[in-house]
C-alpha cells in the first residue's frame, strides 16, 4: 500500500472515533442521540453538583449510563481501529480472523445502547465504499422508488409496469424462492426495455449499473465470433458463479437477447432452473433479464388491430398478447430462444411485452429530455421533436419506428 494512503485512512479513523464520541455524548442531553426535547434547565451547573449527584438514585442511574457509554465506546473504537490496522498493516490479520471463525460467539460485544451507534457508524462507513466480505452491502431493494419511476417516467407501457413491479416484488418477498427471477423482455427498438433494466438496477442496489452485484452482457460485444463459442460458455458460466459467490442477491442482464447462440442460452440453464443442489451455490437469489427485439411484429398488429377497431391500448392484457408472443419466438427461425431448451423447459417466468410508442408518447419522452437537462420547453418545441420522427405503417403513421430513441439527441437542435 502506498505511503499517500496511511495519513487518509488515520484520518478516516480520527473522524469515526469523533463522530462516535459526539453520538455517544449526545445520546444522553438532547444531543444526535436523542429522542424528544431536552429537559429543562435546573439552575446551571452548579445546582447539578448537589446532593443528588453525589449519591442519591438518579446520581446511580447517570453512573451507569455512563459506564454504558463508555463501554460502547471502547467496543467501537476497538472494532474500527482494527479495522483500519488491517487495512495499513496487513500482517496478522488473516490469523486473527481464522481465530476469530474459530470461537462459537462473537470476539467482542455491545450494550443494547452501543449497537445503536454500531448500525448508524457502519451505514455511515459504507455510504463511502465496500465494507462486506460476501459482496456488495449497498443492496437497497427500494421497490417504492422504481414503482414510483416507473408510472412517471416509463410512457405508455401500462403491461410492462405492473408485469416488472409484480414479478419483481414477489421475488424479494419471498423468504425462499424455488428458483432465480427470469424475465424476457420482448418489443420494438426504443420502446423502454433498456430503459427499465437500468431503472431496475438503480433501485435494487445504490450503485446501479455500477455494482459488483450486476452484470450486463451485450450479445455480438461480448460474443461476437461463433468459433469461439466454448470459451465464450466457461467465461460466461465463471462470471456468474463468481458473482453469485460475492453477493447474496445478483442481477444478469443481457441486451440483445435474441443474437446469442443457443449454445450460451443453455449454458447457463443450470443457473435458471428449479434449485435441488443443497451444498452447492445457492442461485435462487439471482435475477435475469433477456432484451430482445423478437416479438416485437406480433406485439405491434396486436396494438394496431386494437387501435382499428377503436380500443384503447391499455385494454390490452397479458392474457391475450403471451400466448401470441410465445408462439412467435418458437418459431423455427435462427435465434437462441428457437434453439435452446429455455422455452421448451418453462424457465422464463414472464415474457414482458413492450407496446409500440405513439406520438404523444414521444411527446413525453422529450418533456422527460428537456427536464433532465433542466432546459425550458414549449408545447410546440415538444411537437417538432415529435414530429422529426419517423411513424409507421404507412396509412395511418400510428407508431414510432424508432420509439424514443435519440429523442434526447434531437433536442440539441433547440439549445442556443
Amino acid at each position: 500500500m502506498g505511503q499517500g494512503g496511511l495519513p487518509a485512512r488515520l484520518g478516516l479513523a480520527c473522524c469515526l472515533l469523533l463522530l462516535l464520541l459526539l453520538l455517544l455524548l449526545g445520546g444522553g442531553s438532547g444531543g444526535l442521540g436523542s429522542r424528544g426535547p431536552p429537559p429543562p434547565p435546573r439552575g446551571g451547573w452548579e445546582e447539578e453538583q448537589g446532593p443528588v449527584a453525589e449519591g442519591g438514585p438518579r446520581g446511580r442511574t447517570g453512573y451507569e449510563a455512563v459506564k454504558k457509554h463508555l463501554g460502547a465506546a471502547g467496543a467501537l473504537s476497538k472494532q474500527y481501529w482494527q479495522y483500519l490496522a488491517c487495512k495499513v498493516w496487513q500482517e496478522g490479520c488473516e490469523e486473527e480472523e481464522e481465530e476469530e471463525e474459530e470461537e462459537s460467539g462473537p470476539s467482542w460485544s455491545l450494550p443494547v445502547v452501543g449497537q445503536d451507534y454500531l448500525e448508524i457508524l457502519s451505514a455511515w462507513y459504507c455510504s463511502f465504499g465496500k465494507c462486506c466480505k460476501t459482496g456488495d452491502c449497498r443492496i437497497v431493494n427500494n421497490i417504492t422508488g422504481l414503482e414510483a419511476d416507473l408510472n412517471g417516467q416509463l410512457h405508455g407501457q401500462h403491461l410492462a409496469k405492473e408485469v416488472v413491479i409484480r414479478a419483481v416484488q414477489g421475488f424479494l418477498r419471498s423468504p425462499r424462492p424455488e428458483k432465480a427471477l427470469v424475465l424476457s423482455f420482448h418489443g420494438w427498438s426504443g420502446t423502454g426495455k433498456n430503459f427499465v433494466a437500468r431503472m431496475v438496477a438503480s433501485h435494487l442496489y445504490r450503485d446501479g449499473l455500477k455494482s459488483e452485484c450486476v452484470r450486463v452482457f451485450i450479445s455480438l460485444f461480448h460474443f461476437p465470433h461463433h468459433k469461439y463459442m466454448d470459451l465464450y460458455k466457461a467465461q460466461l458460466k465463471k462470471q456468474i458463479s463468481e458473482t453469485v459467490q460475492l453477493c447474496k442477491q445478483s442481477l444478469f442482464i443481457f441486451d440483445e437477447a435474441e443474437k446469442l447462440h443457443f449454445s450460451l442460452l443453455d449454458a447457463i440453464k443450470p443457473f435458471m432452473a428449479h434449485y435441488d443442489n443443497e451444498g452447492q451455490v445457492d442461485y435462487r437469489r439471482s435475477i435475469f433479464l433477456f432484451l430482445s427485439n423478437l416479438g416485437g411484429n406480433t406485439i405491434n398488429e396486436v396494438a394496431l388491430d386494437f387501435w382499428r377497431a377503436g380500443r384503447a391500448r391499455e385494454e390490452i392484457s397479458m392474457e391475450f398478447l403471451e400466448q401470441r408472443l410465445r408462439l412467435e419466438l418458437q418459431e423455427p427461425e435462427e435465434n437462441g430462444y428457437a434453439r435452446s431448451h429455455l422455452l421448451e423447459e418453462n424457465l422464463i417466468d414472464f415474457f414482458v411485452p413492450f407496446l409500440p410508442l405513439e406520438y404523444h408518447h414521444v411527446k413525453l419522452c422529450a418533456r422527460d429530455a428537456f427536464l433532465a437537462r433542466g432546459l425550458p420547453y414549449t408545447e410546440a418545441a415538444l411537437d417538432e421533436v415529435a414530429g422529426m420522427m419517423v411513424f409507421v405503417p404507412m396509412e395511418e403513421k400510428l407508431f414510432s419506428a424508432q420509439g424514443c430513441k435519440s429523442v434526447s439527441q434531437r433536442i440539441n437542435y433547440f439549445l442556443p
